[in-house]
Formats: C-alpha cells, sequence, structure tokens
C-alpha cells in the first residue's frame, strides 16, 4: 500500500527546516525509524517511518523549508493481516 508522510503539527511554527535526511529512495525503513530531522528556533525532531516498507520517493532535500501537512515522502508499506476477522 502507497501511504504518503507529511509533517504533522508542529505547534507554534509556520515553517520548519529539513536539516537532515537520513533515507533515500529504495531503502528499506522500520516503523518509527527516522527518515529526516525537522529544525526550528527551539527544537529539532525526527520525523518517523508511519510502517515498515520501502522508501517510493524522497520529496525533500537539506535545506528545505516545510509546513504541516507538506508531503515529505512515499513509502510502500507492507500490508499486515495480524489476525483481522474478515
Amino acid at each position: 500500500m502507497l501511504t504518503e508522510v507529511r509533517v504533522p503539527d508542529i505547534g507554534e511554527f509556520d515553517e520548519v527546516e529539513i536539516v537532515e535526511v537520513l533515507v533515500a529512495a529504495g531503502d528499506t525503513v522500520k516503523q518509527e525509524d527516522s527518515l529526516v530531522t525537522l529544525e526550528t528556533d527551539k527544537a529539532s525532531m525526527d520525523l518517523p517511518a508511519p510502517g515498515a516498507g520501502t522508501v517510493v520517493e524522497m520529496k525533500v532535500a537539506v535545506g528545505d523549508t516545510v509546513a504541516e501537512g507538506d508531503l515529505i515522502a512515499t513509502l510502500e508499506v507492507a500490508e499486515t493481516t495480524d489476525d483481522e476477522p474478515a
């Protein structure tokens, strides 16, 4: 399943800077692996992968500024079948 990774609520800031890109297209990630590091005047935070899978495309680079809701990356996430009722 193709999943979009977007900038979450970043609080009082309109925009934040991408200071580190930790993965590239083709990389395999686990759920909660860091994809990028965002930085404000006050703090930095890593943006985690929402699920395990493969990075299809990175939409940002170091030095880019992003706002809440902006697309960071697309992932091909494996669907789980953890005993879901039919």
